[in-house]
């Protein structure tokens, strides 16, 4: 990294921040130890593991510079993109990395699509924008991103309602260096419910939406079934098609209720002050740890 920066002509105007999101292994104490071998070097160790989105919150608060740089700790992200992502901000605000193609296994690949797709609906992204965790903004984008203080952050949708200055480069997406990725159908799912019911109203719309289209289904097979009757006394009332009704609108009803408690149960969290995150350790270059919020 500090090759590259070195080529760039930052390494001594520049920070590289390190977040430790708990990771089971010896991590820590390597990243701890690595900060004494490089000055512009500064790591975060949290308490536990608060989740990618959380972490990113952590080192944004921490981070002063005037463009900001995220990107994934595996080498999937090359840093010899930097500067055409340092250059790109010359015209925007973000820009985010499209890879050519993504050495990610199938299912993750095709859930993140879904992700994309959906993202163009609930949080207005343009529908030829990826939202790669590769990207880079400036420091208003990163003040106003860290205003947010809910439990449940979003990085991606925060900067969409910051901001409609957005450019995309084009990159090379390398195989992991080593280990497996942390990120699982649980996770990819707790994302997006991340961005549905954190930062869009839509899935309350579709609720509505839904329930006028099954009260009219409701009301057009009263219609039928009365009509039936009319024309033919001797037609007995199906039990099977009673059950079905009745099974298909309680399962939606159930559905959007358990939508709605989602709603309500983010609503507790923030309003009991649950932590974005918490800093149990930080090494690195001369900064109080005091100067750092804890996510409260």
């Amino acid at each position: 990294m500090n090759s590259e920066l070195e080529k760039l002509g930052l390494r001594n105007d520049s920070e590289l921040i390190l977040l430790n999101d708990a990771s089971p292994d010896k991590s820590w104490e390597t990243l701890r130890a690595l900060t004494f071998q490089h000055d512009n070097l500064k790591a975060l160790n949290l308490a536990k593991n608060f989740g990618q989105h959380n972490a990113i919150m952590a080192g944004l608060r921490v981070a002063t510079g005037d463009f900001v740089v995220l990107m994934d700790d595996d080498l999937q992200h090359s840093p010899a993109y930097i500067g055409k992502l340092i250059q790109s901000l010359e015209k925007a605000d973000v820009c985010f990395v499209r890879f050519e193609k993504r050495q990610h296994e199938g299912w993750k690949i095709v859930g993140s699509n879904f992700n994309n797709l959906l993202a163009s609906y609930l949080v207005s992204k343009p529908k030829d924008l990826y939202l790669s965790s590769f990207k880079a903004f400036r420091k208003h984008i990163r003040d106003a991103i860290a205003q947010y203080e809910g439990p449940y952050p979003y990085i991606d949708g925060l900067i969409l309602r910051s901001t409609n200055r957005i450019q995309v480069i084009d990159a090379v997406h390398h195989e992991r260096y080593s280990g497996k990725g942390n990120y699982n159908l649980a996770r990819s799912v707790s994302l997006l419910m991340k961005m549905a019911t954190g930062f869009s109203v839509a899935p309350l719309r579709l609720a509505i939406f839904v329930g006028v289209a099954f009260g009219v289904i409701s009301f057009l097979l009263v219609v039928y079934v009365v009509f039936e009757k009319i024309v033919n006394p001797n037609v007995q009332p199906g039990w099977t098609s009673i059950v079905a009704i009745i099974l298909a609108v309680s399962g939606v009803q159930m559905l959007f209720l358990g939508l709605i408690g989602e709603y309500i149960g983010r609503l507790y969290l923030n309003s009991n002050k649950k932590p974005q995150y918490v800093i149990r350790e930080i090494a690195g270059f001369q900064k109080s740890e005091k100067e750092i919020s804890n996510g409260i």
